[in-house]
């Protein structure tokens, strides 16, 4: 193998693995976009509905990331540091590659705080929380019940 074969090959590795490693703190990340993505416009109808923004911000937000999860976590992120959501999409452009959790911490949410955990622990857009795993919240049989 060539030299430049050897080096395009361990940048693509580097670049795996470090996008791999920036999204494993975010579990949820997959399944949500799998959801979002097989239903773009309801995708769209929730997060106007739990943001309370328009169609234009939606629009705007979601041409300017690279997954629906990043859209979320734009509009969540502008949420939780009452910041607007063009200052959360700034600093996401320009910090995008450093994961997450530089991104949070720029915008004053800080890593180990309560909404930092609840970020790690999932979204709010889906009643599953999970993707398909139910949280278990449905009625039960059993003694005592009719």
């Amino acid at each position: 193998m060539k030299l430049p074969q050897r080096v395009w090959m361990v940048g693509m590795l580097v670049l795996l693995f470090s996008s791999a490693a920036a999204a494993g703190d975010f579990d949820w990340f997959k399944d949500f976009n799998i959801r979002a993505e097989l239903d773009p416009s309801g995708f769209k109808a929730r997060l106007a509905t739990r943001f309370q923004v328009g169609a234009l911000e939606i629009n705007t937000v979601l041409s300017n990331v690279d997954r629906p999860s990043d859209a979320y976590m734009v509009l969540r992120l502008g949420e939780m540091s009452r910041q607007p959501v063009n200052q959360v999409m700034e600093r996401y452009t320009a910090e995008k590659r450093k994961g997450w959790g530089v991104l949070a911490r720029s915008l004053g949410i800080k890593p180990g705080s309560r909404e930092f955990h609840a970020l790690k622990r999932g979204q709010d857009l889906y009643s599953d929380r999970q993707g398909g795993k139910s949280k278990g919240k449905g009625k039960r049989k059993g003694k005592g019940r009719n």
